[in-house]
């Protein structure tokens, strides 16, 4: 499924025209990447799942075309871990 599809199911599941619709799912994704932004370092949607930010250390890595050894950076990466009631729908 793509964000179009989403959205479609959003305004069909909801009774929103497709113009709302995307509006409440760019505001979800625009709101939820802020508050990781900001400092949060959990977002809890009870029954859906809980989105948080993970640190990755700095590691030495081998560029496959040279075969030279590079530095990878440290960066934050977010995770993403299903909730129960997300699980028990998808099983």
């Amino acid at each position: 499924m793509n964000k179009t599809q989403l959205v479609d199911r959003v305004a069909e599941k909801s009774g929103l025209t497709k113009v709302d619709a995307k509006k409440a799912v760019d505001a979800m994704i625009e709101a939820t990447a802020e508050a990781l932004k900001e400092g949060d370092k959990k977002l809890a949607l009870v029954g859906f799942g809980t989105f948080s930010v993970a640190t990755r250390s700095a590691r030495e890595g081998i560029n496959p075309s040279n075969k030279q050894k590079i530095t990878i950076p440290a960066k934050n990466v977010v995770k993403f871990k299903a909730g129960s009631e997300l699980e028990d729908a998808v099983k």
